[in-house]
Formats: C-alpha cells, sequence, structure tokens
C-alpha cells in the first residue's frame, strides 16, 4: 500500500507571525496587571503555553502535522537541558554555601571593607573583573553576587540597584572572556577568530559598561547609609552569633574559582563546588547544624539528613531578625524550579514559531530596514530584543 504523503506545507504570512507574538504581549501583560511581582511564578509560563498553542494552530493550518511541531517542541527545550543543570546545581550551591557558612563570611568582611558611597560601582566593578577570570556570568552571580547582596542589606542599601550592579558587571566580565563558552561559541558558528571577535564587541561593550559604571557611581554618591552605622554592627553580630566566621569558610569559593580558571565545565565545577560546601559546613558549622536537626534519628543521621535537604530544598535559619533570616535562608534546586519551568515554556514557543517559520518571517520584516551597518546594528538589537 502506498503511503500517505505529507501535505504541503504554505508559506508563513507575516499576519501569521504577528498573531501568536500579539497573543504572548496581551498574555504577559495581563499577567503582570493581574498577579504583579508575582507573575513569573506561574502566570507568565502559562501565558507562554497558549502562545505556543497559538502558534502551533497557525502551523497546523499552513500544513504541519502535531508529530513534527511535538518534535520541534522536545528539540526546543533539549537546548536548555545543559543550562537547567547548571541552574538547579547553583541552587544546590547556594544552600550548601549559606549552611557552611561561606556567603555569611563574605557578606562579614564585606561589611568590614565596602564604603556606602562606591559599593555600587565597586560590585559592578568586583564582578566584571570575577566574570572575566572565570567566564561564567553565572557562577558569579551566584556567589560574588549573592555576597554583595547581603553586604547592601547590612549597609542599607537599594538589593535592586546592587542586583543590577551585579548583572553588569557579571555579564560585561563574561562576555569579554576567551574562557565564556558564549564569546567562543559566536566566532565559532560563523568562521571568525575568537580574539578578532572580541576585539569588535568592545566597541559596544566597553561604551555601555562605562555609562552603567557613571550611573553606579553618581547613585552611590547619593546614597544614605550612614544612619545605619548600628544596623552594621548588629548585623555583623548576628552573623558571628549564628556561624563560624573566618577566611578558612573561604576555601569554597576559591575551589570554585580555581577549578573555572582551569577551565572546567561550569555543571562540574559547581557540583563540586556545592560538595565541598556541604563538606565545610559538617567540618565547621557543626554548632549550627547541632541546632537545626532532628536527633530522634540519631545524631549522625540527623547531620547527613540537614545536608542532603540543603541540596534540595535550601537552607533556613532563624536569627530573630526577619532581614537576616531572608538573607540567610535560601538555596535548593527546588528553589529554581520557577525559572526552569519558565525556561521550558519560552524555548517551547520559540521553536514553534521557527520550525513553522513565523520567527523567519517576523525577523526579515525587521531586518528590510538594514541598508548600513548602523541600521544593521539597530536592526539586529531590535530583533534580539523583540526575540527575547
Amino acid at each position: 500500500m502506498k503511503p500517505l504523503e505529507d501535505k504541503p506545507i504554505k508559506p508563513a504570512s507575516f499576519f501569521d507571525a504577528l498573531i501568536p507574538i500579539s497573543v504572548l504581549i496581551c498574555l504577559l501583560g495581563a499577567a503582570v496587571y493581574l498577579f504583579g511581582d508575582n507573575s513569573s511564578s506561574g502566570p507568565n509560563q502559562i501565558a507562554l503555553l497558549f502562545a505556543t498553542f497559538a502558534a502551533a494552530l497557525i502551523g497546523l493550518k499552513n500544513g504541519y502535522t502535531w508529530k513534527k511541531l511535538e518534535q520541534a517542541m522536545i528539540e526546543g527545550i533539549t537546548l536548555s537541558l545543559g543550562a537547567i543543570l547548571i541552574l538547579l546545581m547553583v541552587g544546590a550551591l547556594i544552600g550548601t554555601w549559606l549552611l557552611s557558612g561561606t556567603v555569611p563570611t563574605l557578606i562579614y568582611y564585606g561589611l568590614q571593607v565596602i564604603n556606602p558611597s562606591w559599593f555600587y560601582a565597586a560590585s559592578c566593578l568586583i564582578c566584571g573583573i570575577v566574570a572575566m577570570s572565570i567566564g561564567s556570568s553565572w557562577t558569579t552571580a551566584a556567589t560574588i553576587g549573592v555576597a554583595l547582596l547581603g553586604v547592601a542589606t547590612g549597609l542599607g542599601l537599594e538589593q535592586t540597584v546592587t542586583a543590577g550592579a551585579v548583572i553588569s558587571g557579571a555579564y560585561f566580565g563574561d562576555k569579554l572572556s576567551p574562557l565564556s563558552e558564549t564569546t567562543n561559541l559566536a566566532p565559532a558558528v560563523v568562521g571568525a577568530d575568537l580574539f578578532e571577535h572580541i576585539q569588535h564587541m568592545l566597541w559596544t561593550t566597553v561604551p555601555s559598561f562605562v555609562i552603567a559604571l557613571i550611573i553606579f557611581i553618581f547613585m552611590g554618591f547619593n546614597a544614605t547609609a550612614s544612619s545605619e552605622a548600628g544596623r552594621i554592627d548588629e548585623i555583623t553580630a548576628i552573623l558571628q552569633q549564628n556561624f563560624n566566621i573566618g577566611f578558612e569558610m573561604l576555601i569554597p569559593l576559591i575551589v570554585l574559582l580555581v577549578l573555572a580558571i582551569k577551565k572546567m565545565p561550569a555543571f562540574p565545577a559547581i557540583s563540586i563546588g556545592a560538595v565541598v560546601g556541604a563538606i565545610w559546613a559538617m567540618l565547621f558549622q557543626s554548632d549550627l547544624i547541632s541546632s537545626q536537626i532532628d536527633i530522634s534519628q540519631g545524631q549522625l543521621v540527623g547531620y547527613f539528613k540537614l545536608v542532603w535537604t540543603t541540596f534540595f530544598d535550601g537552607f533556613s535559619i532563624s536569627t530573630g531578625d526577619d532581614k537576616m533570616d531572608s538573607l540567610l535562608s535560601g538555596g535548593g534546586m527546588s528553589g529554581m524550579l520557577t525559572t526552569t519551568w519558565l525556561i521550558m515554556t519560552a524555548l517551547m514557543f520559540g521553536a514553534i514559531m521557527e520550525k513553522t517559520g513565523l520567527l523567519d518571517i517576523f525577523v526579515k520584516s525587521i531586518l528590510k530596514i538594514a541598508k548600513s551597518t548602523g541600521s544593521l546594528i539597530a536592526a539586529t538589537i531590535a530583533t534580539c530584543i523583540g526575540t527575547n
């Protein structure tokens, strides 16, 4: 019997491409309006799913089979698995480093040496240098960045601005680092030289970084943290009361930085960092662990159970200070599940848009304005922003 031939594929129109994008924009707007800051905890993912369904319907209309569309979604999610593994292990690392005293120690010493007036700019520079040294923005943000957020709390400064400084520095350093996977991937794909690629990126990366740095300097000058001097003493006292603080607590961070400099891939390097953090917790934070464990099954079992829990569900502490409890609690793989869900739904949408040709139509319509080098750069930026 002669097999059925595939239905002929009709080319997508610009109107076809606008439908799922319009659905996504409307639903994302509704999610923010209805759920506010909690929109990324589920509503945005549902918006992406419905936009994916809209794109799939367009694909079916144009002759694609559901099997091909489903395969495209699976392939899209597959592309993210490496990043998802890293994200999950970053969650585990944050949890064990909180329990081991590594992050509290970074916060403690940061409060001793960093001046509020230049804190934002210093955070940006520190993260930039570290990210350029190790080639990983995620590792920088998950380690140095977390500690700097704690220092910001102690100094009475804005955590949101600090987060912006951390991200600015981390991405700047990662983008210009010859150790970065993405920086190596881009020229490899198009057949360009790595260092020539970095040289050309300087034209846009350095000015944007300098502008951001100037803004952070001015924001630091206008920051008011003098009234928080007593608060700094209070925070350092809380840290000393609940954790063993010392330079030896920074060994897990040093191990991770060395592995990154040695070009070990991010997933095993972060995994080793998390395990070293767990070992350091059992070696140096015995009093803290003893105060948190359930000894009904024996002390050794309680130790093991708490450290195991820290990997998948993070660490929590009660110091009597709500802000410090929030600062010193968190991490765990479970804390990354919302982000993982968001990544998966976003890539499902992107994969369907690409498979059905809707993304190509949309991008080509934007690139029609590229008549010169300047307009090409502008179109590229607009395309990247719009696609993201």
